[in-house]
């Protein structure tokens, strides 16, 4: 067992992951933060930070050429122990700097798994696991062979984007060509299109260690992220009750992913689908991370397990060769709703339930966390506080889209 400093490097193209950094800290390590120069003036956990470095550009729009040559000089003075991707868009920077520099953890081809939607629709199909009719857009005969077996509607989804981004529905053949050739001869290359199933969406957010899941949550959107991305809802999601079927079913479908994916240690956050048609759940797509839009608060509210804070032991425990255990975890139930706002610091103070636990601290957002040692007292206030967002808060836009949507 070792308990001497290590050295981590943080990868966060958007502003997240304070939670991560402070506890990392916490455990006696030093901390350097890469980031877009473009954060530079986000309130990062700045105590908890040794070093930290901005790159020019945006999300995907960093050389990486010029990261590994940042990297490579603070080597020279500076043993690395561990590389660690807080957001998506990461994944592959985390990955391209481990296989430059032959550090242990995930590489190039695990980590298009958790970002590369056809990578993990291949592997999923390959694995077993059920998910919705799909093709590639490479081959025009294979489309058309999709096209003519499978019903529609479809979406066409981008292989890289986070969340709903992107997705366009497409109710034809001729549609589904017409939105290719819009595409373009590169662009198509990064789509896919599948079959939509209507049905339920849920999330599962969790824990791994050495390959094993330690600890996993179900929880389902209120309002589904692709609704959501179009302008159509107001963001929610509760976890649902405890070992139930779809708790029980979609929890192991999760670890089967998870497993066949090469997920060794970390967070995670997998979404799946309960058909409306036939009943069953569908994988949908996952990442190796902590959940967005604030899911995380909301875990800790249901199960007292902070996914970032528990997320950074893990890290921290596996340079120093230390067993990690998981905190106590309760099984309570909470929930989040969310929208933009048409006021920078919206006054939310009407909402004093005492199930409030948490308040969003974004600009232009209104958005509250509850708990209770009940499902339906969680469900019941996301219902009531949804409304009083969209009627008070939301923009003009969101609660035309809203209104179109009921």
């Amino acid at each position: 067992m070792e308990n001497v400093t290590k050295n981590f490097i943080c990868i966060s193209n958007y502003f997240k992951g304070n939670d991560f950094l402070i506890n990392l800290k916490k455990q006696g390590n030093r901390v350097y933060l890469i980031t877009s120069e473009k954060l530079r003036d986000k309130p990062w956990a700045f105590d908890y930070i040794d070093e930290i470095f901005f790159m020019p550009g945006h999300d995907v729009d960093w050389n990486l050429e010029d990261l590994l040559s940042g990297v490579a000089r603070l080597m020279r003075h500076k043993k690395i122990d561990g590389i660690v991707a807080l957001d998506d868009f990461d994944v592959e920077k985390a990955a391209y700097l481990r296989e430059n520099i032959r550090m242990p953890g995930m590489g190039q081809t695990t980590g298009r798994y958790f970002r590369d939607k056809l990578a993990m629709r291949m592997k999923a199909k390959d694995a077993g696991i059920p998910i919705p009719a799909f093709s590639a857009l490479f081959n025009d005969e294979e489309i058309n062979q999709f096209a003519d077996t499978v019903a529609p509607p479809w979406v066409l989804k981008p292989r890289s984007e986070a969340s709903a981004a992107g997705i366009m529905k497409v109710h034809s053949k001729d549609e589904l060509w017409q939105k290719i050739h819009e595409l373009g001869d590169t662009n198509r290359l990064k789509y896919l299109v599948e079959q939509f199933k209507p049905g339920a969406v849920y999330h599962c957010d969790g824990l791994n260690w050495k390959g094993k899941t330690l600890f996993s949550i179900t929880s389902q959107y209120l309002a589904t992220p692709m609704e959501i991305s179009q302008g159509g809802g107001i963001f929610r999601s509760a976890n649902i009750p405890y070992d139930t079927k779809d708790d029980k079913e979609i929890r192991k479908v999760n670890e089967q992913v998870l497993k066949a994916f090469g997920m060794m240690h970390g967070a995670n956050h997998t979404e799946f689908i309960k058909c409306n048609d036939d009943g069953k759940i569908y994988f949908l797509e996952t990442a190796s991370r902590v959940g967005g839009a604030h899911l995380a608060e909301m875990v800790a509210a249901a199960s007292g397990v902070n996914l970032w804070g528990e997320w950074a032991k893990i890290e921290d425990c596996l340079v120093k060769n230390k067993d990690y255990k998981l905190p106590t975890i309760k099984k309570e139930f909470a929930g989040i709703v969310l929208t933009l706002s048409k006021f920078e610091h919206p006054d939310l103070s009407g909402f004093n339930d005492t199930e409030v636990c948490f308040r969003v601290p974004l600009d232009y957002h209104a958005g509250l966390i509850v708990k209770s040692d009940t499902h339906a007292r969680v469900r019941e206030l996301l219902d009531d506080y949804a409304e009083r967002l969209i009627k008070d808060f939301a923009t003009v836009a969101q609660q035309q889209a809203v209104n179109k949507l009921h």
